[in-house]
């Protein structure tokens, strides 16, 4: 094991990378709190401060993903499709089986030059949460209960916001509502014949409301719906703390791009349109099990130095006074302050752990399960 991958391994390490995420998304949290004064003044530039704001702290996450663990990502897709990545508002179906399935698509969006302006139908759980929902605020996320009867004003008004919206974004849906697991997918396959729908063996049944409300509330802004299935070589199930530990995965994702005015504009229709999709993504992932491939030309983009950069600019600033400060504490002899700053390293270690614990997947909703509780 060389010097490098044996760092990879080190708590230390990984305790260090954490301090100067949480401490940098502090501080970028605190000046997108001081940027809502530019909203009234002029609303597009607020946004495209947000966004730049927003991409120094997600970058960093991406640098993991492609220079620490040297993560490959490879799409299979054409030629027309992939030269359209980066220059139009889209809407991406992105299956959702895997703990890092949010990260890969990042490193799309970072490649392709949409990773600040991305946009997510995220969890209203996820707003409470320091860094991740807090910069997804300032950013216009639209957040939901899934709930729709709950949801469906606020979904309505927060897509409409963003209409004029002046960077090319990509607007994800994860259209299942949660990550695949067996128990899930068990109750969704038993919801799927009471309704008379296909079944699925890769996915879970897709809720066409929150799909069919984006499409009607971003026609005439969105050009596109791109539908993304990933898989990973070799049958992996990456972790974001195996991508901490410094493991390298192979990551396919098979692109297929739509263009919006194929897409039903009747909500039945539209519905009807997702459910088929959902069983040609099934398709693709039998065809990848069984011959490790998705069909399309590969590409692969080029990684971007900016998020190593990114980061490296952020551990100058932020780790150098850290390592003055506590060479100082320990200098002292003070049993207090030794104690003291400890237990911040400890309060540190676990605020990062809870970060961590946000992608897993046993953390994940309990959409299925509540169902299956009342199954029984």
């Amino acid at each position: 094991m060389g010097l490098i991958a044996f760092l990879k391994t080190q708590f230390v390490v990984h305790l260090l990378i954490g301090f100067v995420f949480v401490v940098s998304g502090l501080i970028i949290n605190f000046i997108q709190l001081c940027t809502l004064v530019l909203w009234p003044i002029n609303k597009q530039f607020y946004r495209r401060v947000n966004c730049r704001l927003a991409y120094s702290l997600w970058s960093q996450l991406v640098m993991l993903l492609e220079w620490w663990s040297g993560t490959e990502c490879t799409l299979f897709s054409d030629e027309a499709t992939v030269n359209t990545f980066g220059k139009e508002h889209v809407i991406i179906i992105l299956n959702h089986n895997f703990e890092i399935d949010f990260l890969c698509g990042w490193t799309m969006t970072e490649r392709f030059g949409v990773l600040g302006s991305s946009k997510v139908l995220a969890k209203r759980e996820l707003l409470y949460v320091p860094l991740i929902g807090w910069t997804w605020y300032f950013l216009e996320i639209v957040f939901c209960k899934r709930k729709w009867e709950e949801d469906r004003d606020t979904v309505i008004e927060g897509l409409k916001r963003l209409a004029d919206y002046p960077e090319y974004m990509w607007f994800l849906l994860y259209c299942e509502g949660t990550r695949f697991t067996e128990t899930k997918h068990r109750i969704s396959m038993e919801v799927a014949e009471s309704k008379g729908l296909p079944k699925l063996k890769y996915h879970l049944l897709p809720r066409t409301k929150g799909f069919t409300t984006a499409v009607q509330c971003l026609r005439g802004t969105v050009s596109a719906v791109y539908d993304v299935t990933l898989n990973f070589r070799g049958n992996k199930n990456p972790s974001l703390l195996g991508i901490l530990y410094g493991k390298k995965y192979e990551a396919d994702m098979c692109v297929r791009r739509f263009p919006l005015e194929d897409i039903p504009q009747d909500e039945k229709e539209a519905a009807n349109w997702l459910h088929k999709l959902y069983q040609e993504k099934d398709a693709l992932q039998e065809m990848y099990n069984q011959e490790g491939i998705f069909p399309g030309q590969q590409f692969k983009p080029r990684r971007r130095p900016w998020t190593l950069l990114n980061f490296l600019f952020w551990a100058t600033v932020l780790l150098s006074p850290l390592f003055t400060f506590g060479f100082g504490v320990f200098a002292s002899g003070s049993p207090l302050l030794i104690l003291a700053f400890l237990g911040f390293v400890g309060a540190a270690s676990f605020g990062v752990r809870r970060l961590i614990g946000v992608t897993e997947i046993e953390k994940g909703s309990s959409y299925g399960n509540q169902e299956f509780k009342k199954k029984k």
